[in-house]
């Protein structure tokens, strides 16, 4: 007999998942109202990534250091970002953040922004995600490791089949966390081979054209 993941069973009996039961309440309010100015969105990826402080993004993200500290006041009302640490500075304290989860936005939540706020922000992760891909390449780090993933797999679904691409895709982050923080742990406690290779996973599902299709060039 076929083993029924907890995740299976959860959506057959319509119990809500962990990101489900987050997209609700105040807690989606924060979300929504975090995210609604596009350079929190900037400033929130960077969080997501690695620690920094609002003076060291001001320069990053060229954007005036007054601006910056009022949009990292913000999301921390928000609880969205968390200090980390202080430094002295020049006579001054330096403070540093790091994004309280990881940058995810249920589709529960997105769907019921407007049409622009969603491109705003496709559009930002899918330059994250070239920048990503062309240092990896460039530096030769995509082809190190024999464990790395590149598939493409168009299909025709209908409505319902959309709706469940959707959730196996959320299904897979809601995952791709766990084997994070179960890797977070065995490298606290020196377990494992000790290994910490930097990972960026991309899952993307979209629409697109109907037999188009890319013309490879032969290898000479």
């Amino acid at each position: 007999m076929a083993k029924v993941s907890k995740r299976s069973k959860r959506k057959k009996e319509g119990v809500p998942s962990e990101r489900e039961i987050a997209g609700g309440g105040a807690i989606q309010q924060n979300i929504v109202r975090g995210l609604s100015h596009p350079l929190r969105v900037r400033i929130l990826t960077v969080l997501n990534d690695r620690v920094a402080s609002p003076n060291e993004l001001s320069k990053e993200l060229e954007e005036g250091l007054s601006q910056v500290s009022y949009h990292i006041k913000v999301l921390k009302d928000f609880e969205m970002i968390e200090m980390t640490k202080t430094l002295p500075r020049r006579g001054a304290v330096e403070h540093f953040y790091r994004a309280t989860s990881r940058f995810f936005v249920p589709s529960s939540i997105a769907k019921s922004w407007p049409k622009s706020a969603r491109e705003g922000i496709a559009s930002m992760m899918l330059e994250l995600v070239e920048v990503d891909l062309v240092e990896s390449i460039e530096t030769g780090l995509f082809n190190d490791r024999p464990d790395h993933v590149v598939t493409r797999d168009p299909r025709t679904l209908d409505g319902k089949g959309r709706e469940d691409a959707e959730i196996a895709a959320a299904e897979f982050f809601e995952r791709y966390e766990e084997i994070s923080d179960e890797a977070d742990k065995r490298l606290k406690k020196g377990e494992g081979d000790g290994e910490r290779i930097q990972t960026s996973a991309v899952l993307l599902v979209f629409t697109s054209l109907k037999g188009k299709r890319l013309k490879l060039k032969k290898k000479t």
